[in-house]
């Protein structure tokens, strides 16, 4: 069940209990996806260590993904800060802010890409043009994965593959110029950092097999097809939406009915009574397999005997309305006119079947005869049509971990967009990030509040913040509406965006690296579990203790008073 068996070292690295718990949740996923070939990443070891702490509690004291008072997403963190363009782009946002890295090489690689996007206007802004026309691939692999997945999905893939290509040239380019114009050594050094980013995601990116699929699939779907079936599909429902409205303007007067569609109630198989085959939408082309289109080239044959019959009957009937046509009383002969049908009514087996003010229907056998015909072969195109689609559906299980990996690519190239994008425009500089224990930020700002003053034209007064080394404490107080609160917020805000990867809202910021992120909020009881303001405020408190350690980042909020801690 999973993409790659894991090597002897990744293996000895799980203890027995891990390897146990992992055993399970195969078995129980084998047991639930019965009869689908779902193919699951390896597992990862992933250590306390390796990611900064941020629980529940903090992310809300912090509003990092909803406001505090509201709980929406506008005054957010993400909110204030996403430019990612790309759905999955936006997750990767949200999964990197609730758990930062503590890992120096892997932030410093971030704040490369992100600003070698800073400073490369042109090639950002090509690169997220290109990103906007992406589709969620991690979702679409995981239908297929899944066992689920339609034609729809197939394109969205090849065209996604085929943007994965363009990205890539994108940098090829870019990577080559960059070599042509290398300043001096010193200022070589510190392109050559950056550009070992750039290149790091190129080389990540695996297109040959992928690249394959997408020209198959390409070469495969017919799109004006597909856009055909679609458009029969919304006509289906718009019917079955005016018909509910009509049972309901019947049986309850009165009565709305949320999201049903206003256009006028028709049949859908009115368009179906002339000579054209409208229900003859193919999704397939006709060149997608050998089989497929030596079934095409069959059916056109027997369409050009039936247009020949039609010329016929009509020569013969005098009669140019006449037409062959399938209905749910099987292959009939329609005529408009009530001209004398005897020359019809002279042939074999002819047997009329019903006839209104101005029209009759006929049997003819041999259009029953030729219309079964026709329909068989129908028949064996849509089932060498499924054929074709399961076909690519394999292929796209075979290039699932492919797909995966470059479609991470993308969501780290949007994220590093998004960074770059923001902080040109609100002038954020490159944390510097280090192993000691002090937090240091000239000039720090708010990221949400200087976006909310500067919606309103109004300013953010920057401040400073020094703690760690010999001021572990600091205790602030002052009056209402003073800044305190978006003080303490500020500083915890800006240690979270260093280590996600991000450059942060100060003039100047050196950051000890932080493994825990505490805030306690206070004025708050828990009156179902029988805990008051005064016992929550303890047992706040008391976890606080249990859990830092010297590189912890603590901001304590009370009734009475306000003072954050940076434990080293």
């Amino acid at each position: 069940m999973l993409e790659a068996s894991l090597s002897a070292q990744d293996d000895s690295r799980f203890a027995p209990e891990e390897v146990t718990a992992g055993a399970l949740l195969l078995q129980y996923v084998k047991t639930q996806l019965q009869g689908t070939k779902v193919r699951l990443q390896p597992p990862t070891h992933i250590h306390d260590e390796d990611f900064m702490i941020v629980d529940k509690h903090t992310m809300r004291a912090l509003e990092i993904r909803a406001t505090l008072r509201d709980g929406t997403h506008q005054g957010s963190l993400v909110h204030a800060i996403r430019r990612t363009v790309t759905k999955s782009g936006a997750r990767l946002l949200s999964q990197r802010l609730a758990s930062p890295s503590t890992s120096i090489p892997i932030i410093t690689e971030r704040l490369n890409l992100v600003s070698e996007m800073r400073d490369s206007s042109p090639t950002r802004q090509e690169l997220v043009a290109l990103l906007r026309r992406t589709f969620d691939t991690l979702r679409l692999v995981q239908k297929f994965a899944f066992g689920r997945g339609d034609a729809d999905d197939l394109l969205g893939i090849a065209r996604t593959v085929e943007i994965m290509q363009q990205v890539a040239y994108h940098l090829q380019d870019y990577a080559a110029l960059k070599d042509e114009t290398s300043p001096g050594e010193a200022m070589a050094n510190s392109k050559a950092l950056k550009m070992n980013s750039v290149l790091e995601v190129l080389g990540r990116l695996s297109l040959d097999g992928p690249t394959k699929l997408a020209e198959r699939i390409i070469d495969a779907i017919d799109e004006d097809g597909l856009s055909q079936q679609h458009r029969i599909e919304e006509d289906e429902a718009a019917v079955a939406a005016g018909l509910v409205q009509k049972v309901v303007a019947e049986e309850a007067p009165g009565e709305k009915i949320p999201g049903q569609s206003k256009r006028t109630i028709g049949s859908p198989n009115a368009s179906r009574s002339d000579d054209a085959e409208f229900d003859d939408v193919w999704i397939m082309r006709r060149n997608a397999s050998p089989i497929l289109e030596r079934l095409h080239k069959d059916l056109d044959g027997l369409k050009i005997q039936k247009a020949g019959l039609i010329g016929r009957l009509r020569d013969q009937s005098g009669i140019p309305s006449l037409t062959l046509r399938w209905t749910s009383q099987g292959h009939i002969c329609h005529v408009k006119s009530k001209k004398d049908m005897s020359s019809l009514r002279a042939m074999d087996g002819v047997q009329g079947i019903g006839s209104t003010k101005s029209t009759q229907s006929f049997y003819l056998p041999e259009w029953t005869r030729l219309g079964g015909h026709i329909e068989q072969q129908k028949l064996r195109i849509r089932t060498e049509e499924q054929r074709v689609f399961s076909e690519l559906r394999s292929q796209v299980i075979t290039n699932l971990v492919k797909l995966r990996r470059n479609a991470a690519v993308l969501d780290e190239l949007d994220v590093a967009c998004s960074f770059a994008t923001l902080a040109e425009e609100q002038n954020w500089v490159r944390p510097i990030l280090n192993m000691s224990t002090q937090h240091k930020i000239v000039g720090g700002r708010h990221p949400m509040v200087e976006v909310g003053l500067g919606e309103q034209g109004r300013s953010f007064t920057s401040n400073d913040c020094f703690v760690g080394a010999d001021e572990r404490i600091l205790l602030i107080t002052g009056p209402n509406m003073a800044g305190k609160s978006t003080f303490l917020r500020q500083n915890a805000l800006i240690a979270i965006l260093a280590q996600t990867g991000s450059f942060v809202p100060a003039d100047y910021a050196e950051i000890g690296v932080v493994d825990k992120i505490f805030s306690r909020m206070g004025s708050a009881d828990n009156l179902y579990q029988d805990q008051s303001t005064f016992m929550v405020e303890m047992l706040e408190t008391a976890t606080i203790l249990q859990r830092a350690t010297p590189r912890s980042f603590v901001r304590l909020l009370s009734r009475t008073n306000l003072f954050e801690t940076k434990s080293f």
